[in-house]
């Protein structure tokens, strides 16, 4: 059975979602890191979203919107989450997880794998390559197709260009939140539209179940950071995921 197709622009829809949140918030601090952005609330929230470093423009300003003052609205920032510019919309994406960095009794927590069934006879499409989630899969399913963006096949990683293609065959879809920096998204998701699960996943995911409503999208897992201080510290000096394991705890939805 066909599931229901997107009906708006994902970036549009956080943004619509989250605006009348981040009116009331202005946004304390900002690091543009090599591998993630964060954003700081006034409230001690902060928010994550990959660092587009592959994507980005030519030049050495690579945020063009920077607003040069320490009092900034949130909503100026979460504006940047449809601009066509890449670095824009990582420090977008992130404002709106910061924007939706609370607790919630819907959570489970725990790394995806553990919170998904997945059986012999699956084939999972990871779009993005989730290198430590490979063994666990591979202990549950042989068949695993991971796509990357490359040129050509390297190794076990496929051209993203074979999405269109390949996904549609799969049963479970674990697409990463980059999709939406990237401005790839409703391609990835049209493709893995009839697979049983798809989960969108990794710490630039935004934990907003409504955003998701008519799309196929079957599950969220992301993150909460729990220590705003030190999560700064560690984008600032180019750290990724592995060096935020203190600071943060992983989060799952389901839809």
């Amino acid at each position: 059975m066909i599931k229901r197709q997107i009906i708006m622009n994902i970036r549009d829809r956080i943004k619509h979602h989250l605006s009348e949140s981040a009116e009331k918030h202005r946004v304390k601090d900002i690091r543009i890191g090599l591998g993630y952005t964060a954003v700081m609330l006034d409230n001690g929230q902060v928010g994550l979203a990959y660092t587009p470093h592959r994507d980005m423009p030519l030049g050495c300003t690579l945020f063009p919107g920077f607003i040069p003052q320490k009092d900034i609205p949130a909503n100026t920032l979460l504006a940047f989450l449809t601009s066509d510019n890449v670095v824009e919309t990582a420090v977008g994406l992130a404002t709106a997880n910061a924007l939706a960095n609370f607790n919630s009794v819907d959570f489970t927590s725990g790394d995806v794998i553990e919170n998904h069934l997945l059986g012999a006879n699956d084939c999972v499409g990871m779009v993005g390559n989730f290198a430590p989630l490979i063994a666990a899969i591979r202990k549950k399913t042989q068949k695993l197709l991971i796509f990357e963006q490359i040129d050509q096949p390297k190794g076990d990683l496929i051209p993203s260009a074979e999405i269109e293609k390949r996904l549609p065959d799969c049963t479970v879809a674990l697409i990463t939140a980059t999709s939406i920096i990237n401005h790839s998204f409703e391609r990835v998701i049209q493709a893995a539209r009839n697979c049983r699960e798809i989960i969108i996943l990794g710490a630039s995911t935004p934990i907003i179940p409504d955003v998701f409503t008519n799309t196929p999208v079957t599950s969220l897992s992301g993150v909460m950071v729990t220590d705003a201080e030190e999560i700064l510290r560690i984008v600032s000096f180019g750290g990724g995921m592995r060096m935020f394991k203190n600071c943060i705890k992983k989060v799952n939805l389901r839809m």
